[in-house]
């Protein structure tokens, strides 16, 4: 009976380990899960902040303290791709929207319509964007938008967005109004969109000491939008990121080099870690359903954006 209880012990064991390395990845799954679940119900607040022309080639080398001091502070990426061509309207609706071109149907750089119709609509008409997804969540939610160029505009369902300020390319009066909103309201979503360095690029050229003096000006306009987020008491509950649509080449853009196509991506805020870069395939739609995870919304299911979860710790 010694050898046969000695037989059972030793196989049980065996056993038992088999079951507990099974079912180890399952627990730390689960334990993963809910680090991200408790750090995501920090997040009530998101500031976007659009840079037209913004090319991440120029990141490492401008003289930029703010958004170099949140890279330090968060997480980015220099190799987000946009969608083609490497234009304005295009891009901005695919950031804000999800998906590309084909799926949304603004595929010009000035589209104030569809070319191509959407693949689907909201009750209102528009391809669904990042304020739908996050309204059919939380209702109550407060969304605003200020942006430099008019063209934006028509990328913006106002039946969703309650605050919508256009300042037909005065980038001071963007400023200014974004800091009142954010500091009064502090809205669920900020979305604010800058011109420039866009038209420093078309006048006078892309990568030239003028863009780079400009660059200047673009981290001012950071540093004082961060500073309206810690005025207003949101900080720490508040996920801040910077991005654009395009970047350039000579004195235009459209094309197809990396130095058109790939668009720099910052993001600072709670359970963000820090100097983290994201080294995987980025893509300019994967925006709005990163921010809308965050915000924990279900994503659309007509989006093609995945949530950029790598960031996580």
């Amino acid at each position: 009976m010694g050898d046969i209880d000695s037989f059972f012990v030793k196989y049980q064991s065996k056993f038992i380990m088999k079951i507990k390395n099974l079912l180890l990845p399952f627990i730390f799954i689960g334990l993963s899960t809910c680090s991200v679940l408790a750090q995501s119900k920090k997040v009530k607040h998101i500031v976007l902040v659009g840079f037209d022309g913004f090319g991440a080639y120029a990141l490492l080398k401008a003289d930029m303290p703010n958004l170099k001091k949140m890279m330090a502070e968060g997480t980015y990426s220099t190799h987000v791709r946009t969608v083609l061509p490497s234009s304005s309207a295009v891009n901005w609706a695919s950031m804000l929207m999800g998906a590309g071109p084909t799926a949304h149907g603004y595929t010009e750089w000035d589209s104030k319509t569809p070319e191509i119709p959407s693949t689907v609509q909201t009750q209102n008409g528009m391809f669904p964007s990042l304020f739908n997804a996050v309204a059919a969540k939380d209702p109550k939610a407060k969304f605003a938008v200020v942006h430099s160029w008019e063209g934006i505009g028509y990328l913006i369902d106002r039946k969703v967005v309650q605050t919508v300020v256009g300042t037909k390319d005065d980038e001071e009066a963007t400023l200014n109004t974004a800091v009142d909103i954010i500091k009064k309201d502090k809205p669920t979503i900020t979305f604010v969109h800058f011109d420039q360095p866009d038209g420093v690029g078309h006048n006078i050229g892309h990568n030239t000491p003028e863009y780079y003096a400009e660059l200047k000006h673009v981290d001012e306009r950071i540093g004082k939008l961060k500073q309206a987020v810690e005025d207003a008491g949101i900080a720490k509950e508040t996920i801040f990121v910077v991005a654009a649509d395009h970047g350039g080449t000579g004195k235009g853009h459209g094309g197809k080099s990396l130095a058109e196509v790939e668009i720099p991506w910052v993001m600072t805020g709670p359970g963000v870690p820090k100097s983290k870069e994201i080294k995987g395939t980025v893509m300019i739609y994967d925006i709005a359903p990163t921010l809308t995870w965050l915000l924990r919304a279900p994503l659309d299911a007509a989006w093609r954006g995945q949530a950029i979860k790598a960031f996580q710790q």
